[in-house]
């Protein structure tokens, strides 16, 4: 929904204009590229399909309220240290946004009566947990200290393109043994490492549990690296959310593009990315609009770049990454106003619901919960909550069905996760002001994403990011940034690919 202090969508470029680089969607990944590049003094346009830029860093309104399209659990905000991804690169466009401090990254609430609060305190975290597992207190300790190992490597160097060379050779001169500590760790899963410390089944369940929050898979399919970083972040830097919601970060950053000499250009939806002689050139509008550039970038989804935008087979490359990769699931949301009342002021803002262990990665087994308005009530009317629920969901149980079968399949699902709710918030089924319902369909739809899929995740268990691919590829002046390259997914981690991705790109025009 566009709205009084959203983005103009008047100016557009004349067909056949040319620019330095050209991004495809204006998602995290894709506007940090865009703004590193145009604080580098390059001329790039950044392409948006939608009204708004930030796709599930997005928001929108009713009925009063400002809702998050996607999670609100936001690493990147720190202070310190050279993870802080989102704080640098809103300030290499001359931007900042007020955070709130949140002082519990998630509260848990898991089978047989597990639960945890994940405390911004590292040592108020170790001692819930292994109040609950005394037994394992040593190796809780020796696992979680392991994670902070490699965060710290990762939070002494610059973290810019591994594609580049001369980076990569400044970066092991300056800091040999951090780069040794994190080569000695691409490889690693966090499977791995929680058996070697930890023998409990449950408190391995936990660690799945751990992993799956943001990694969408379990401990043996998620690597070190990342793990590395959230694990740890979350007691350095913080969870902190923006004042005003997620999607004034995306707001923040299409506004210092534009201030830093950038563009950007709503309602201009890529239907197919130009190649002449093998090269990408340019790119199509659905409109008829083609604009050329030097370099393009696509933030789109590796399926949707190669098999929807591109004419030309598949890659070797595009062929080896979905035979190790396959698209994860998207998910059924629902987003509720409801009566403050019934929510008890000292509720954390961030949950996982999950009833029994076996239906981990199940669809609607695990249930995401978001309260932003306990952090900012400003996202709500007066006496008013947010809530923002999601489970996973995948594309084949909604496709096929007529509109009104698809909208009382809506319905029913919606109602089965309210009643969830119902059992940790007494009342709040009668206490609903409002209810949005997002599906697979609906994140298609608005997110240009294919299946709704919120990234890739393994087929199997890999050798950690060893299989992840970077910014290049195979077709001569294209990228990919995003959650389809390394690191993977998440808003600082598609912040770290946009600043790779930008790195490299300038790299290249410079010696072009």
């Amino acid at each position: 929904m566009l709205t009084a202090d959203s983005p103009t969508t008047a100016h557009r470029w004349p067909t056949g204009s040319h620019f330095d680089v050209i991004v495809i969607g204006s998602g995290i990944g894709g506007l940090v590229t865009a703004t590193q590049l145009a604080a580098k003094g390059l001329r790039p346009l950044v392409l948006e399909r939608y009204l708004i830029p930030g796709g599930s860093a997005g928001y929108f309104e009713r009925d009063g309220y400002r809702f998050d399209v996607g999670a609100s659990m936001i690493f990147g905000f720190g202070q310190q240290g050279t993870t802080n991804l989102l704080t640098r690169a809103l300030a290499a466009v001359g931007q900042q946004i007020e955070t709130i401090p949140d002082p519990v990254q998630v509260h848990y609430r898991l089978p047989n009566g597990l639960s945890v609060r994940v405390h911004r305190d590292y040592e108020q975290f170790l001692a819930e947990l292994g109040d609950r597992f005394p037994h394992e207190r040593e190796g809780i300790r020796r696992f979680y200290d392991t994670c902070w190992q490699v965060f710290n490597c990762l939070n002494s160097i610059e973290l810019l393109s591994l594609e580049e060379p001369r980076y990569v050779a400044r970066v092991f001169a300056q800091n040999p043994l951090a780069c040794l500590g994190l080569a000695r760790r691409l490889p690693a899963n966090v499977g791995g490492l929680a058996r070697r410390y930890l023998r409990d089944p449950e408190l391995l369940h936990f660690i799945d549990m751990e992993c799956y929050c943001w990694s969408v898979v379990p401990a043996a399919k998620t690597p070190l690296i990342n793990a590395g970083m959230v694990f740890s972040d979350r007691h350095y830097g913080g969870v902190n959310y923006p004042q005003g919601g997620v999607g004034r970060i995306a707001e923040a950053l299409a506004t210092g593009l534009q201030e830093a000499g950038g563009h950007i250009q709503y309602q201009s939806r890529v239907t197919r990315i130009v190649t002449e002689a093998g090269r990408a050139i340019g790119v199509e509008l659905a409109t008829g609009e083609r604009y050329t550039a030097d370099r393009i970038v696509s933030n789109a989804t590796r399926w949707d770049t190669f098999e929807t935008l591109l004419d030309a087979p598949l890659p070797r490359r595009e062929q080896r990454w979905q035979q190790a990769y396959t698209a994860a699931p998207s998910f059924l949301s629902v987003h509720l106003g409801v009566d403050a009342a019934v929510i008890p002021p000292d509720t954390d803002c961030h949950q996982i619901l999950l009833d029994d262990w076996a239906d981990l990665e199940a669809p609607n087994g695990t249930l995401f919960l978001s309260i932003p308005t306990l952090l900012d009530p400003s996202l709500a009317p007066p006496g008013c909550q947010i809530l923002h629920t999601f489970t996973p969901s995948w594309m084949s149980d909604w496709q096929g069905r007529s509109p009104s079968d698809y909208a009382q399949h809506k319905r029913a699902l919606a109602q089965q996760l309210i009643q969830r709710l119902e059992r940790v918030f007494p009342g709040v089924l009668e206490a609903i002001d409002h209810c949005s319902i997002g599906t697979p369909r609906t994140h298609r739809r608005f997110l240009g994403r294919m299946d709704g899929t919120y990234g890739p995740m393994p087929h199997h268990q890999l050798r950690g990011l060893l299989n992840m691919p970077f910014n290049r590829t195979a077709i001569p002046g294209l990228y990919c940034v995003g959650d389809s390259t390394f690191p993977g997914q998440g808003l600082n981690a598609v912040a770290f690919s946009g600043f790779a991705c930008a790195h490299r790109v300038a790299a290249d025009l410079t010696r072009s």
